[in-house]
Protein backbone atom coordinates (compact mmCIF):
# COMPACT_ATOMS: atom_id res chain seq x y z
CA UNK A 1 0.00 0.00 0.00
CA UNK A 2 1.27 3.44 -0.85
CA UNK A 3 2.26 5.68 2.06
CA UNK A 4 2.43 2.71 4.41
CA UNK A 5 4.41 4.85 6.84
CA UNK A 6 1.89 7.69 6.97
CA UNK A 7 0.45 9.00 10.25
CA UNK A 8 -2.59 6.72 9.87
CA UNK A 9 -0.62 3.67 8.77
CA UNK A 10 -2.35 0.50 10.00
CA UNK A 11 -5.59 2.32 10.86
CA UNK A 12 -8.89 1.02 9.49
CA UNK A 13 -11.42 3.81 8.99
CA UNK A 14 -15.02 3.50 7.81
CA UNK A 15 -16.57 6.46 6.00
CA UNK A 16 -20.37 6.69 5.89
CA UNK A 17 -21.94 8.74 3.12
CA UNK A 18 -18.77 8.63 1.03
CA UNK A 19 -20.29 9.21 -2.41
CA UNK A 20 -20.37 13.02 -2.40
CA UNK A 21 -17.65 15.62 -2.87
CA UNK A 22 -16.72 15.62 0.82
CA UNK A 23 -16.58 11.83 0.76
CA UNK A 24 -14.24 11.79 -2.22
CA UNK A 25 -11.87 14.26 -0.58
CA UNK A 26 -11.96 12.33 2.70
CA UNK A 27 -11.28 8.91 1.13
CA UNK A 28 -8.31 10.39 -0.68
CA UNK A 29 -6.86 12.16 2.37
CA UNK A 30 -7.25 9.21 4.76
CA UNK A 31 -5.75 6.76 2.26
CA UNK A 32 -2.94 9.23 1.56
CA UNK A 33 -2.17 9.20 5.30
CA UNK A 34 -1.82 5.41 5.16
CA UNK A 35 -5.23 4.25 6.40
CA UNK A 36 -7.23 1.35 5.04
CA UNK A 37 -10.51 3.03 4.15
CA UNK A 38 -13.88 1.28 3.92
CA UNK A 39 -16.43 3.55 2.27
CA UNK A 40 -20.21 3.23 2.25
CA UNK A 41 -23.03 4.98 0.47
CA UNK A 42 -26.59 4.03 -0.41
CA UNK A 43 -25.92 4.88 -4.07
CA UNK A 44 -23.76 2.11 -5.57
CA UNK A 45 -22.76 4.14 -8.64
CA UNK A 46 -21.64 7.20 -6.71
CA UNK A 47 -19.82 4.95 -4.26
CA UNK A 48 -17.97 3.06 -7.01
CA UNK A 49 -16.93 6.35 -8.63
CA UNK A 50 -15.60 7.73 -5.33
CA UNK A 51 -13.69 4.54 -4.49
CA UNK A 52 -12.25 4.27 -8.00
CA UNK A 53 -11.17 7.93 -7.95
CA UNK A 54 -9.25 7.43 -4.68
CA UNK A 55 -7.63 4.22 -5.91
CA UNK A 56 -6.65 5.82 -9.21
CA UNK A 57 -5.21 8.93 -7.56
CA UNK A 58 -3.11 6.97 -5.09
CA UNK A 59 -2.23 3.90 -7.12
CA UNK A 60 -2.83 0.77 -5.09
CA UNK A 61 -3.97 2.28 -1.81
CA UNK A 62 -6.49 0.22 0.14
CA UNK A 63 -9.90 1.79 -0.44
CA UNK A 64 -12.95 -0.44 -0.67
CA UNK A 65 -16.67 0.24 -0.84
CA UNK A 66 -19.83 -1.33 0.58
CA UNK A 67 -23.38 -0.38 -0.34
CA UNK A 68 -25.09 -0.09 3.06
CA UNK A 69 -28.57 1.04 4.09
CA UNK A 70 -27.70 3.12 7.14
CA UNK A 71 -31.42 3.58 7.87
CA UNK A 72 -31.51 -0.11 8.79
CA UNK A 73 -29.84 -0.78 12.14
CA UNK A 74 -29.16 -4.45 11.42
CA UNK A 75 -27.57 -3.66 8.06
CA UNK A 76 -25.38 -1.07 9.77
CA UNK A 77 -24.41 -3.54 12.51
CA UNK A 78 -23.62 -6.16 9.86
CA UNK A 79 -21.38 -3.64 8.10
CA UNK A 80 -19.50 -2.85 11.33
CA UNK A 81 -19.06 -6.56 12.06
CA UNK A 82 -17.79 -7.33 8.59
CA UNK A 83 -15.30 -4.40 8.61
CA UNK A 84 -13.81 -5.56 11.92
CA UNK A 85 -13.78 -9.21 10.81
CA UNK A 86 -12.19 -8.50 7.41
CA UNK A 87 -9.57 -6.02 8.59
CA UNK A 88 -9.08 -7.08 12.22
CA UNK A 89 -9.98 -3.74 13.76
CA UNK A 90 -11.93 -0.50 13.34
CA UNK A 91 -10.18 2.74 14.27
CA UNK A 92 -12.70 5.22 12.99
CA UNK A 93 -16.12 6.05 11.65
CA UNK A 94 -16.47 9.32 9.75
CA UNK A 95 -20.11 10.36 9.39
CA UNK A 96 -20.59 12.36 6.18
CA UNK A 97 -24.24 11.57 5.48
CA UNK A 98 -25.75 14.93 4.57
CA UNK A 99 -28.86 16.57 3.21
CA UNK A 100 -30.64 19.88 3.46
CA UNK A 101 -34.16 21.21 3.25
CA UNK A 102 -35.33 24.64 4.26
CA UNK A 103 -38.14 27.14 3.81
CA UNK A 104 -38.52 30.84 3.10
CA UNK A 105 -39.88 31.59 6.56
CA UNK A 106 -40.55 29.87 9.87
CA UNK A 107 -44.28 29.95 9.13
CA UNK A 108 -43.80 28.02 5.90
CA UNK A 109 -41.78 25.24 7.54
CA UNK A 110 -42.97 21.83 6.35
CA UNK A 111 -42.84 19.00 8.85
CA UNK A 112 -42.25 16.70 5.88
CA UNK A 113 -38.79 18.29 5.79
CA UNK A 114 -38.29 17.28 9.43
CA UNK A 115 -39.33 13.69 8.68
CA UNK A 116 -36.81 13.57 5.82
CA UNK A 117 -33.94 15.21 7.72
CA UNK A 118 -34.54 13.28 10.94
CA UNK A 119 -33.90 10.05 9.04
CA UNK A 120 -30.93 11.33 7.10
CA UNK A 121 -29.15 13.40 9.75
CA UNK A 122 -30.20 11.79 13.04
CA UNK A 123 -31.16 8.17 12.44
CA UNK A 124 -27.98 7.43 10.48
CA UNK A 125 -25.91 8.87 13.36
CA UNK A 126 -27.80 6.71 15.84
CA UNK A 127 -27.27 3.59 13.76
CA UNK A 128 -23.57 4.10 12.96
CA UNK A 129 -22.72 5.03 16.54
CA UNK A 130 -24.59 2.08 18.03
CA UNK A 131 -23.09 -0.29 15.45
CA UNK A 132 -19.48 0.88 15.77
CA UNK A 133 -19.02 2.11 19.36
CA UNK A 134 -17.73 -1.15 20.82
CA UNK A 135 -15.21 -1.71 18.03
CA UNK A 136 -14.04 1.89 18.36
CA UNK A 137 -13.64 1.47 22.11
CA UNK A 138 -11.52 -1.66 21.48
CA UNK A 139 -9.19 0.39 19.28
CA UNK A 140 -6.25 2.24 20.82
CA UNK A 141 -7.10 5.24 18.64
CA UNK A 142 -10.82 4.93 17.92
CA UNK A 143 -12.51 8.07 16.61
CA UNK A 144 -16.13 8.82 15.71
CA UNK A 145 -16.23 12.03 13.67
CA UNK A 146 -19.51 13.85 13.01
CA UNK A 147 -19.70 16.69 10.50
CA UNK A 148 -22.15 19.29 11.79
CA UNK A 149 -23.24 22.81 10.89
CA UNK A 150 -22.98 26.12 12.71
CA UNK A 151 -26.76 26.45 12.26
CA UNK A 152 -27.22 23.86 15.01
CA UNK A 153 -25.95 26.47 17.49
CA UNK A 154 -27.76 29.45 15.93
CA UNK A 155 -30.83 28.33 13.96
CA UNK A 156 -32.41 30.70 11.46
CA UNK A 157 -36.16 31.00 10.92
CA UNK A 158 -36.21 29.10 7.64
CA UNK A 159 -33.83 26.38 8.80
CA UNK A 160 -35.74 25.06 11.81
CA UNK A 161 -35.91 21.43 10.68
CA UNK A 162 -32.30 21.28 9.49
CA UNK A 163 -30.86 23.01 12.58
CA UNK A 164 -32.92 20.87 14.96
CA UNK A 165 -31.78 17.68 13.22
CA UNK A 166 -28.13 18.77 13.35
CA UNK A 167 -28.48 19.71 17.03
CA UNK A 168 -29.98 16.28 17.78
CA UNK A 169 -27.11 14.57 15.96
CA UNK A 170 -24.62 16.61 17.98
CA UNK A 171 -26.33 15.70 21.27
CA UNK A 172 -26.27 12.02 20.34
CA UNK A 173 -22.57 12.21 19.48
CA UNK A 174 -21.79 13.98 22.75
CA UNK A 175 -23.57 11.17 24.62
CA UNK A 176 -21.29 8.72 22.83
CA UNK A 177 -18.33 10.85 23.92
CA UNK A 178 -19.50 10.44 27.51
CA UNK A 179 -19.52 6.67 26.98
CA UNK A 180 -15.87 6.83 25.85
CA UNK A 181 -15.01 9.07 28.81
CA UNK A 182 -16.56 6.67 31.31
CA UNK A 183 -15.02 3.62 29.62
CA UNK A 184 -11.58 5.22 29.96
CA UNK A 185 -11.91 5.55 33.74
CA UNK A 186 -9.20 7.41 35.66
CA UNK A 187 -6.72 7.06 32.80
CA UNK A 188 -8.99 9.11 30.52
CA UNK A 189 -10.55 8.07 27.22
CA UNK A 190 -8.57 6.09 24.65
CA UNK A 191 -11.26 6.64 22.01
CA UNK A 192 -13.16 9.79 21.16
CA UNK A 193 -16.29 11.17 19.53
CA UNK A 194 -15.71 14.60 18.03
CA UNK A 195 -17.79 17.10 16.06
CA UNK A 196 -16.37 19.17 13.21
CA UNK A 197 -18.52 22.26 12.66
CA UNK A 198 -18.77 24.01 9.29
CA UNK A 199 -21.04 26.75 7.98
CA UNK A 200 -21.38 24.93 4.66
CA UNK A 201 -19.10 23.07 2.26
CA UNK A 202 -17.73 24.13 -1.10
CA UNK A 203 -15.83 22.24 -3.80
CA UNK A 204 -14.29 22.95 -7.20
CA UNK A 205 -17.40 22.06 -9.21
CA UNK A 206 -19.48 24.55 -7.19
CA UNK A 207 -16.93 27.29 -7.85
CA UNK A 208 -16.93 26.47 -11.55
CA UNK A 209 -20.74 26.71 -11.66
CA UNK A 210 -20.80 30.02 -9.78
CA UNK A 211 -17.50 31.78 -10.57
CA UNK A 212 -18.64 35.09 -9.03
CA UNK A 213 -19.88 33.63 -5.74
CA UNK A 214 -17.81 34.38 -2.64
CA UNK A 215 -18.83 31.34 -0.53
CA UNK A 216 -17.93 33.40 2.56
CA UNK A 217 -17.27 31.24 5.61
CA UNK A 218 -17.64 28.02 3.64
CA UNK A 219 -15.14 25.19 4.19
CA UNK A 220 -13.52 23.59 1.16
CA UNK A 221 -13.99 19.81 1.14
CA UNK A 222 -10.20 19.37 0.96
CA UNK A 223 -9.78 21.42 4.16
CA UNK A 224 -12.54 19.39 5.78
CA UNK A 225 -10.72 16.17 4.82
CA UNK A 226 -7.51 17.56 6.32
CA UNK A 227 -9.33 18.39 9.56
CA UNK A 228 -10.89 14.92 9.68
CA UNK A 229 -7.49 13.26 9.34
CA UNK A 230 -6.17 15.62 12.01
CA UNK A 231 -8.60 14.29 14.62
CA UNK A 232 -6.38 11.19 14.90
CA UNK A 233 -3.25 13.26 15.55
CA UNK A 234 -4.71 14.71 18.76
CA UNK A 235 -4.95 12.73 22.03
CA UNK A 236 -8.39 11.24 22.62
CA UNK A 237 -8.96 13.38 25.72
CA UNK A 238 -8.28 16.56 23.70
CA UNK A 239 -10.99 15.91 21.11
CA UNK A 240 -13.52 13.72 22.91
CA UNK A 241 -16.84 15.52 23.33
CA UNK A 242 -15.48 18.64 21.63
CA UNK A 243 -16.94 20.81 18.88
CA UNK A 244 -14.02 21.66 16.62
CA UNK A 245 -14.91 24.79 14.65
CA UNK A 246 -13.82 25.13 11.02
CA UNK A 247 -15.78 28.38 10.63
CA UNK A 248 -16.48 31.34 12.89
CA UNK A 249 -18.62 30.60 15.92
CA UNK A 250 -22.03 32.27 15.51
Amino acid sequence: MRNGNGPLSGAVIAVAGAGGAAGRATLLRLAEAGATVVASDNDPERLAEAVDAARYALGGSTVTGDTVDLLDLQSTRDWATHVEKDFGRVDGLVHLVGGWRGSETFTKTSLDDWDFLELLLVRTVQHTSLAFHEALQRSERGRYVLISASGASKPTAGNAAYAAAKAAAEAWTLAMADYFRKAGGEQGPTSAAAILVVKALVHDAMRAERPNAKFAGFTDVKDLAEAIAGVWSEPAAEVNGKRLWLTEKP
